[in-house]
């Protein structure tokens, strides 16, 4: 699991956002799911290449950049929790790294990838074919 954010709960505490890559299961089929607190969304496919792509840049190789973790994806890819201190920012800011085996790494806000990640899942969840027989 990789820590991408922090949310703030309603009583005030802070609740830590991971990615992590789910178990093989016949009715998922594995990928990526966020983890907050004590629920588990799964990602849907494809929806980090589209937010990496949409949010993400190149990394300027002159910046320096602290890795923090690494989490290992399916063929090749990897993402990268990273800290950055620009010359003009007083804190360091989590930005994640998305690897990929033929493509130039790009970079995002952590906090904006976790926001779009999230979304989506919550719309995936939403608008899946489970939820439609129900009624919800």
């Amino acid at each position: 699991m990789l820590k991408i954010d922090e949310v703030t709960q309603p009583n005030g505490a802070l609740c830590p956002v991971f990615l992590a890559v789910a178990p093989r299961r016949p009715e998922t089929g594995g990928g990526l799911e966020i983890v907050e607190g004590d629920q588990a969304l799964p990602v849907p496919p494809g929806a980090l290449d589209a937010v990496m792509r949409r949010y993400g840049g190149p990394l300027d190789p002159a910046e320096r950049v602290t890795r923090v973790a690494r989490i290992e994806l399916e063929e090749g890819r990897a993402l990268w929790h990273v800290r950055h201190l620009s010359g003009y920012d007083v804190v360091a800011r989590d930005y994640l790294l998305y690897e990929t085996p033929d493509e130039e790494p790009r970079c995002a806000l952590a906090v904006t990838v976790a926001g779009a990640l999230r979304h989506l899942a919550r719309a995936a969840l939403r608008s899946s074919p489970a939820d439609a027989s129900t009624g919800h």
